[in-house]
């Protein structure tokens, strides 16, 4: 049964240094809260995996959290790049950051397979792209059966997966709902699980097109109203789209950026989540 803990105990207890370490939500229920709580706990050397790496990602980046990124497709949506991500890979600063780049599909085929126990997935996707070339996890293959050439991408099976989700019961099954990613299979792809959730229920009540991770796939919940912010929890919270145009100005400049950090993550009055 996965335990109910604060949110700085659970990444305390879950999230390592040189850990792999996939923050899940595509657009919605992003796990924002506990990026900065990552931030906040000083933890190095991670490789950050994503299907769609923005301001969580930039902000880890920039404050020197990571060492490598798996992703397929990183930006401020709607606004332009990540600049933090774009100073890490130009210019090595805070440091240099190591990049394996996918395609959307092969990234959750890669979940998928993780959570499957199998080793590797198979796929389409990279035909006709030069993605191969560049990256060293895409192999072709040859299927046994018909002779067509494919590509296989490794498992994905990360050290911990953080997401957040609307509500969780108080035997730590959760339960999410809108517009899903590939929560589901990073999190089913894990060695460990945090799960923050914007209210614990007695009862988790029947919602259209919900799912449920029962409690014994997740390790540790934490409640932390808003902690998808500025990303929206369906039913609970809207995007907050100034707060993406407003990031742009902030991630542009290394020292407004360490202003925002000491501000926002790092000081007592300004914790957010």
């Amino acid at each position: 049964m996965a335990e109910i803990v604060s949110l700085a105990d659970g990444v305390s207890e879950l999230v390592r240094d040189g850990d792999v370490v996939a923050l899940e939500g595509f657009t919605h229920l992003i796990p924002m809260a506990a990026g900065r709580e990552i931030i906040r706990q000083g933890r190095r050397d991670l490789t950050l995996v994503r299907m769609t790496p923005d301001l969580v990602y930039d902000q880890l980046i920039g404050a020197g959290c990571a060492r490598k990124l798996v992703f397929s497709w990183g930006g401020n949506p709607g606004v332009g790049s990540l600049h933090r991500f774009r100073d890490a890979v130009e210019h090595a600063w805070p440091r240099a950051l190591e990049l394996e780049e996918h395609s959307h599909a092969g990234m959750a085929n890669r979940y998928v397979a993780g959570a499957s126990g199998l080793p590797f997935a198979v796929l389409r996707g990279y035909s006709g792209t030069d993605l191969g070339s560049v990256t060293s996890t895409i192999r072709a293959i040859d299927c046994p059966f018909t002779g067509e050439r494919l590509a296989a991408v490794p498992a994905l099976n990360p050290d911990v997966t953080v997401v957040h989700a609307q509500r969780a019961d108080r035997r730590g099954n959760v339960q999410l709902w809108g517009l899903l990613g590939v929560q589901k299979e990073a999190v089913l792809a894990a060695r460990r699980s945090l799960v923050t959730v914007e209210e614990v229920v007695e009862k988790l009540t029947p919602v259209p097109g919900a799912i449920v991770l029962p409690s014994w796939v997740v390790s540790r919940v934490a409640v932390v109203p808003g902690g998808a912010h500025p990303s929206y929890a369906q039913g609970y919270s809207e995007r907050d789209n100034q707060w993406y145009q407003d990031w742009d100005p902030i991630s542009r400049d290394r020292e407004r950026f360490q202003e925002w950090l000491r501000d926002n993550v790092f000081a007592p009055a300004g914790r957010i989540g």
